[in-house]
Order: C-alpha cells, then structure tokens, then sequence
C-alpha cells in the first residue's frame, strides 16, 4: 500500500472529517537509457586530462612551437589552412573497453574547473547572461503555509468542470474510526445532490485548486490547473460547410466502431519493442528490423472515406432474427377479410379422419 500523500480534514463549514490522500495513478516501471562512454582506447593508454587553468608549464623554453600553415607551392602570398581532424563520428572506431556510465558535474564553463554543489544556488535570467539569485532562506519563505484542510466553498455539476483543467486524482480515505461517519454522510449528501465540491489544498509546497467528487461509496479528489497554465484554443473558422455525404459516410464508420472504453488494451509499443531488443542483444540474437513503409498514395478525402467503409466489417447481431420464410403463420384464413383487388385464397379444409373396423 503506497504511503499517504497527504493528510488532514475534508471540511463542509462547521463539520470536518479526517481524511488522507493516495495517488490513484502510477507511473508505469519504463526502461530508463544511461549516458555512457564506450573507449576506444585500452584503460592504460589513457590520460588523465586536466582543465586548461590547472595546466602551468614549468619553463618557457620547454613549450613546443605551435605547427605554422603551410604556404602552397605557388607564387600567391597564400596561407592553406590545417587539415581538420577527423571526425569520429565518420570513422567510427572500434571499442576497446566495456561501456562505463558517466556522470554530469557542475563546473565553470570558462576555465572547466569543478564548482562544489553548495556553491550552487537558484537563479533568475532576466536578461541575458544576467541574473538574480536566491537564497534558500528567501524561497523558503515564499511557501504558502498549509491549513491541512481542504474546504469545500462550492458545489457544482460535474460536467460543468472542462477536463482541460484535470491534474493528479487522488483517492480519498477517511482516517480512523471517528470519521467514518461524517466521511459517509457527505458522500451520500454530495451523491445525492449529484453534485461535485471546489477546495484549496496545499500539496508541494503550492495552493492548488481541487474538486472533490463521489465515487463507489468513496470520494476522489483531482487537483485542477491554473488559469494560466491552459492555453485558450485557436481552432479559427471552418471555410465551409462539411460535404453531408461525407459526413454520412464518416458517421456510418463511427456507428460500426461503437464499443465500450477499455483502458487493458493500450500497450506502449515502444517500451516493449525496447525490452525486446535489450533481451536480443542480451542474449546475442539477430535484430529484426523493421521493414520500410512505402509512401500512402494521395486519394481525396471522399475515396478515402469509402475505402474505409468498406474495410470496416459491421459488429455481429446479439441475436439473429427470425427470417419470415420459415415463420408459420398462425392466422385463421377463414375468418381474413377479403382484400380488394387481391384475391381471397380458398380455405383449407382438414380431410375427415375415417375409423376403420376391427374385423
């Protein structure tokens, strides 16, 4: 059971009800990818290297002269440049060494000299290359003190809240025996009503918007986003009416792919394909690779519409319906009207059952 992320009382003006908070989301376990040096020299071939500040040559007179451009062989007072070195992306050598996971330090940018991480403190870039730090004493005064209760100030449709707004949802669980009461009075009240209450939490160290809802003799809280954190949509204006007979066709495809929302079936393809490809090598098997899609041709929109209709295979009936063929009809002819310019069909009479003598 995962550790309470919160804890406090869930109030509705004067009556409070101990309550804490569990995460209702995990993050699935993903493989994470390190950085990582491959060698390509053996360990005792290699140098330790040292930043350039740190480097102070004993006595002038030891420093190698610096190779000079060669002059072409030409007449012209022109300088060819140096070669450049080459690029080991391009020449791709082979590794010597097992790969070794490498480690980020802060340092200066300009000498490459290691800086302690207590000297690293926060910063604001107001312009650039310009900033304005910050002690941990003065961000710490900025945390808004928490209240530890989340106070229910309105109620209102469920529906009526955009889901643009949804953050983290949390289960909530009434804390201790005391509170099962009250815990259970304002889920039946708040059920009821058909309604979902907005409070403030403090969750991190930040005042968070939450709405609080009923769920299966429970409740759920969801932190809700800020204003400002959601964009308002540009989606501007349609040119023109949609075709109606390509909406027909659009629609006729929705029809057939109605189901239910089942969230067991998505997969993520690229996690697995990676452990896949991580147990190949592991166990040095051949990579399957991927054959190459070719290119979709182009069709406009209404032949692509109708291809899709006709790949689309309508869901199986629940049950078959009776074909009227083999339906026996259980009327009286006798007693049919007749109808006009239909002919009346004779009657059928029952032949009469003739006994036979015992002899």
């Amino acid at each position: 059971m995962p550790r309470p992320s919160w804890k406090g009382v869930l109030r509705l003006s004067l009556v409070s009800c101990p309550v804490y908070l569990l995460p209702a989301t995990t993050k699935t376990k993903t493989i994470r990818l390190n950085q990582v040096w491959v060698p390509t020299e053996p360990p005792h071939a290699r140098e330790r290297m040292v930043p350039r500040a740190e480097q102070a040559p004993e006595d002038d007179d030891d420093m190698e002269e610096e190779p000079q451009p060669r002059r072409r062989s030409t007449g012209r007072d022109a300088i060819e440049p140096a070669p450049p070195p080459p690029n080991p992306l391009l020449t791709s050598p082979e590794p010597t060494g097992a790969a070794t996971r490498i480690s980020l330090r802060p340092h200066d940018p300009y000498t490459g000299a290691e800086v302690e991480r207590t000297e690293v403190v926060k910063g604001y870039e107001y312009d650039r290359g310009q900033f304005v730090t910050f002690t941990p004493d003065e961000l710490k005064a900025l945390e808004p003190e928490s209240t530890g209760a989340i106070d229910l100030s309105t109620f209102v449709p469920r529906a009526d809240v955009d889901p643009l707004y949804f953050n983290t949802p949390y289960f909530v669980y009434p804390d201790g025996r005391i509170a099962v009461e009250a815990f259970g009075v304002l889920n039946a009240a708040m059920t009821e009503a058909g309604l979902a209450g907005i409070g403030r939490i403090t969750l991190s160290r930040r005042v968070r918007l939450a709405l609080v809802e009923p769920r299966d003799g429970g409740m759920v809280l969801i932190t809700l986003r800020a204003n400002e954190e959601v964009r308002a949509a540009n989606f501007g204006k349609a040119d023109a009416d949609a075709d109606p007979e390509m909406v027909d066709v659009a629609a006729a495809i929705i029809n057939r792919r109605l189901g239910d929302f089942d969230p067991s079936t998505f997969r993520d393809s690229y996690q697995e394909g990676l452990k896949q490809l991580i147990d190949a090598k592991l166990k040095g098997l051949p990579l399957k690779t991927q054959p190459e899609r070719a290119p979709a041709a182009v069709v406009d929109l209404m032949t692509a519409l109708k291809r899709s209709l006709a790949q689309d295979t309508p869901p199986e009936p629940k049950s078959k319906p009776k074909s009227r063929a083999t339906t026996k009809d259980r009327r009286q002819t006798n007693l049919l009207l007749p109808v006009p310019g239909k002919p009346r069909a004779a009657p059928t009479v029952a032949a009469p059952r003739i006994k036979r003598r015992k002899a």
